[in-house]
């Protein structure tokens, strides 16, 4: 362990996702010898970041209006929409070119181990936007692992009883356990393509 001020940059640093011990005093030393200018700037953006960036009040994606820019997009097909995790998954679907329709994030997925059941996801909102609008497809896109599949299933028992909706799931293509955000542009393109009812 490291003295004061070091160790709890260290320690920060291990918190954020995906960021283990090791890479964690990496990034800390190299914090350490950057220019003081770099360092400014870094802590702008987060500033900016955490004071400029919101949810879409439509979808739940990250923007800086209260709405994005894909449901501000009057191009869009509006009778379909995507439903995914996180915002990241929205960005990982789009580098397909293969979707025209609208999203919905969820903010995560089921896992009842971690205490996130269906209120702690966004599922009301999409229940109130297939209320209010004409959706004809529901695509269900989130991660083909334990808590996306138990999403997907939950979400296709919830949507049974909307007549005239047909609710689909990306088809085979994506690795079991896998994130959407590491998929290629092709396994995902096709997946979106070969989509199957439920």
């Amino acid at each position: 362990m490291y003295e004061g001020v070091v160790q709890d940059l260290i320690d920060e640093l291990g918190r954020l996702p995906g960021v283990g011990p090791k890479s964690a005093q990496r990034i800390a030393f190299h914090l350490l010898a950057t220019d003081p200018a770099d360092i400014a700037r870094l802590q702008d953006v987060l500033g900016k970041v955490k004071e400029g960036v919101q949810f879409c009040e439509i979808c739940g994606n990250v923007s800086e209006q209260p709405t994005c820019r894909i449901c501000r997009d009057e191009r869009r097909d509006l009778t379909v929409i995507c439903v995914v995790e996180e915002p990241k998954d929205v960005l990982a679907v789009e580098r397909t070119r293969e979707f025209k329709g609208r999203y919905h994030v969820l903010g995560g997925a089921l896992d009842p181990l971690s205490g996130i059941g269906p209120e702690q996801l966004r599922m009301r909102e999409l229940l109130k936007r297939i209320g209010e609008a004409d959706i004809r497809e529901i695509i269900i896109a989130t991660d083909p692992n334990t808590e996306g599949e138990a999403t997907a299933t939950y979400l296709v028992r919830m949507l049974r009883d909307f007549p005239g909706l047909n609710v689909t799931r990306l088809a085979s293509g994506l690795p079991m356990g896998g994130d959407l955000e590491f998929a290629d542009e092709l396994t995902l393109g096709r997946a979106l393509s070969g989509r199957r009812a439920l």
